[in-house]
């Protein structure tokens, strides 16, 4: 067995920055390399911007369920880790392949199906439909990858690895940006360091981002599968002379932590699929905004995000050695930490908006729509992170009804329902959904920090 992350030698604060920053500037690379995709797209127009856009609630969708139940069984291989049962890591692990097998052949064969069908469900302008089907068919065609990707990054996380996914995301997201630069554009002569240099192009537009896009997550997936088989760890799995059939009784436990976790990952995507075709009401012009707004938003996730993962490994392993005072106190620490960098990733956004959402579009009517929803959404960063963060402490304890719970309340009746009635009835616009929007997150973020304040996760755990 590696070092447990319960060593009582270890400082609880060096842990925490330990397994956090790998994943906040994991998601910080990833984050700047969404901001170049969707610049490259936005310089194509409004149309090519709204054609992605209408896709990402669906994409966020499917990914958020896959990682759920990445993340029940990173939940499940933790306790083993923490309780040092070598062979019921393994086993886990061994689980885990098996459920990427299913996954892969029945998510990837419906979205095959669902492709030519979405952007008309969605309710995307008829000028947007056919970039929408072809970008929406090269993301369903590599969702294997996908598949596997979520999982073997939370299993690698489970076990204090959080710098594999690091490395991997790095080589993977550069693969992106060169695919991009090559595929989107025409052939062009450019001027570096003074001289003229013709570089070639294939002018294929929102085609060729799908297809870097598709490219770069298969790359990511095998580099992380590699680590897994081949990195000398707990979670190196053995392949001979081991039982490969399906354990129906983890796969329970398992699916018992997934599915909620599923559903509030479904929750919040279909939510955001609904209030996507909510704003396609509104015009072309407010969905580039909407679009551009919530990728430039992504900035001010990505410390909450960090300590939320590392608040599930942490929790997880301390609970899974019996040692709850422990679970507290890296409970504790990652929430402070989460809330106050989030905070001040929010000013930066009030202060910068105008400037982020220039970084994408050059439309003067998007830029302006977009720098005052963000203006909005910053006052809600603090709450936000109180419910990335406490949902990550609950997952860690095996605690995953709750927050869905409260993701389907703070979704669906507060941002969902008055957001209809203000778009569809009275015509508010795009500054409507997404003060609706800002009322959620506060809510959902109080709802989870009163669960954690309970301390029932303590006990959440039923072997």
């Amino acid at each position: 067995m590696s070092r447990s992350l319960t060593d009582p030698t270890r400082s609880i604060e060096k842990t925490i920055w330990m397994l956090a920053w790998p994943v906040i500037l994991d998601q910080s690379f990833n984050t700047m390399v969404q901001y170049v995709d969707s610049a490259m797209v936005g310089s194509l127009g409004p149309i090519a911007t709204a054609a992605v856009g209408s896709n990402s609630s669906t994409i966020w969708l499917v990914h958020g369920i896959m990682y759920a139940f990445g993340a029940a069984f990173s939940v499940f291989t933790a306790r083993r880790i923490g309780a040092e049962d070598k062979e019921g890591v393994q086993h886990a692990v061994r689980q885990a392949l098996l459920a990427i097998l299913f996954f892969s052949v029945t998510v990837t064969t419906l979205m095959i199906f669902l492709t030519p069908r979405l952007p008309h469900l969605i309710g995307v302008e008829a000028q947007v439909v056919p970039d929408a089907q072809t970008y929406i068919s090269y993301i369903a065609k590599a969702y294997p990858f996908t598949i596997i990707f979520a999982f073997m990054a939370n299993l690698l996380r489970s076990s204090g690895d959080t710098r594999s996914p690091l490395i991997s995301n790095i080589i993977t997201n550069v693969t992106n940006i060169i695919g991009n630069f090559f595929l989107i554009f025409p052939t062009r002569t450019v001027i570096f360091f003074g001289r003229s240099l013709t570089i070639w192009g294939a002018n294929m537009g929102v085609e060729g981002a799908a297809i870097s896009t598709a490219v770069a997550t298969a790359l990511s997936a095998l580099l992380l599968l590699g680590v897994l088989f081949f990195k000398d760890s707990v979670l190196k799995p053995q392949i001979l002379n081991v039982s490969w059939k399906v354990d129906w009784s983890l796969m329970k436990r398992v699916f018992t932590l997934g599915v909620p976790l599923a559903m509030e990952r479904a929750t919040l995507n279909v939510g955001q699929i609904v209030l996507t075709i909510l704003v396609t009401k509104i015009g072309t012009t407010a969905l580039a905004a909407h679009h551009l707004a919530i990728t430039a938003e992504t900035i001010t996730f990505l410390p909450a995000s960090g300590f939320s993962m590392a608040a599930t490994a942490l929790v997880a392993q301390s609970l899974g050695a019996k040692k709850k005072d422990l679970a507290q106190q890296y409970a504790k620490k990652s929430l402070t930490y989460g809330i106050l960098l989030m905070s001040a990733t929010g000013a930066l956004m009030f202060i910068f908006s105008t400037q982020l959402m220039s970084f994408f579009t050059r439309d003067p009517q998007v830029i302006a729509l977009g720098s005052k929803v963000l203006r909005i959404e910053a006052f809600a960063e603090p709450f936000f992170a109180m419910s990335i963060v406490g949902s990550g402490i609950l997952r860690g304890a095996g605690e995953t009804r709750w927050p869905f719970i409260n993701s389907l309340i703070g979704m669906w009746l507060i941002r969902l329902l008055p957001a209809t009635i203000l778009i569809l009835y009275f015509d508010f616009g795009l500054m409507a959904a997404w003060s609706c929007m800002v009322a959620d997150l506060v809510v959902r973020g109080l709802l989870n920090l009163y669960r954690y304040k309970k301390g029932d996760w303590l006990e959440a755990w039923k072997e």
